[in-house]
């Protein structure tokens, strides 16, 4: 069984090491934070993020001038956790906010006017990989490894009340493997739980891309599944929200920002490398260049932005019926993805 009433945090978690270079959030008001000067014929943003691979299209995009191309100058805000990216947007501070995919319920649940306008840019983020040395590269290898091994609990280290813990309870469900052949091992920490790993503290991590790629390129672990396989193709690991105000008042500077990203993706999906030369200056992943580009072309499939709706609604209702959320918001009433299913006809 698995923990009841536990604080949700994300499948950023504390997020992490200091990436990117932005300057906290300063004091805007929310009405008018994206308001360009009159000097300048480009409209000025200010987007929050986190760190993960599906934030990629967002640092390629400022990198790139593909959002000047649509005319916006888009100034990143780096968090180091999703609540205080959450509290950005419902005080104005930032006008976009690039969080994992249940925070926007959160946000609404707490009646923020949100609205999820796009993914985030990138499939299959979440993985859950297992030590090399088990040889086991499947959900279908693992649950031959339990029966095999029946009085061998394998460590897995994940977050509490998290999709990454999420998972992991739905992966094992389908495979029919029972949770209590493993002992679980609960972080609130996403980069103790890459240290306990690499330190051989535990067996299995469900963890997040490029992080988990970096064990997989060295041949320390193997990949068993990831969010894709578990929930769907385009089931997002973050998503792009907005203030209802921003979306209904300046529907074409949303459009904009999700064209801006669209043009960054594009340059990943067909020449990785130039993206990754382009976010060198940017530090923003701190791993080493040929992880990162592993990571981009492993991914399942191309980078899209419309998200698997029914999917989300199912992973939130399996949070709602754990207690990790209170009430139930329909993912139909929080996300507007109009926009973003136009340009990608």
């Amino acid at each position: 069984m698995l923990p009841r009433q536990i604080v949700v945090i994300s499948a950023l978690g504390t997020l992490f090491l200091g990436a990117c270079a932005s300057s906290p959030p300063t004091a805007t008001t929310g009405e008018n934070a994206a308001v360009a000067s009159a000097s300048d014929p480009l409209v000025s943003v200010k987007a929050g993020h986190l760190v993960a691979l599906d934030m990629a299209p967002l640092f390629v995009g400022v990198e790139s001038g593909c959002f000047e191309q649509n005319g916006l100058a888009v100034e990143t805000v780096f968090f180091t956790n999703p609540g205080d990216n959450n509290a950005a947007l419902a005080g104005g501070q930032i006008d976009f906010s690039t969080n994992p995919f249940t925070l926007p319920f959160f946000a609404a649940n707490s009646g923020v006017p949100i609205k999820t306008v796009a993914a985030a840019g990138g499939w299959g983020v979440m993985q859950v990989i297992i030590d090399s040395a088990y040889e086991v590269e499947s959900m279908a290898d693992l649950a031959a490894f339990v029966a095999n091994n029946p009085n061998e609990k394998l460590k897995i280290a994940t977050l509490r009340g998290d999709t990454l813990e999420l998972i992991l309870v739905d992966g094992l469900e389908q495979a029919g493997i029972d949770l209590d052949a493993f002992e679980m091992v609960y972080f609130d920490d996403l980069l103790a739980m890459v240290d306990a790993f690499r330190l051989g503290q535990v067996d299995v991590l469900s963890h997040i891309k490029p992080y988990t790629t970096q064990f997989v390129a060295s041949g320390a672990a193997n990949v068993i599944t990831d969010n894709a396989e578990v929930w769907s193709p385009t089931t997002p690991n973050t998503v792009v929200s907005v203030l209802e105000k921003t979306l209904r008042d300046r529907p074409e500077v949303v459009e904009a920002y999700i064209q801006g990203l669209q043009c960054a993706a594009a340059m990943i999906n067909t020449d990785p490398q130039q993206a990754i030369d382009l976010l060198t200056d940017g530090n923003y992943y701190r791993v080493e260049d040929g992880v990162l580009l592993t990571a981009f072309e492993t991914q399942p499939s191309p980078i899209t932005f419309t998200p698997d709706l029914d999917a989300i609604q199912t992973v939130v209702d399996r949070m709602v019926q754990l207690d990790y959320i209170k009430a139930d918001v329909p993912a139909k009433d929080i996300f507007d993805i109009s926009i973003v299913k136009d340009l990608e006809q």
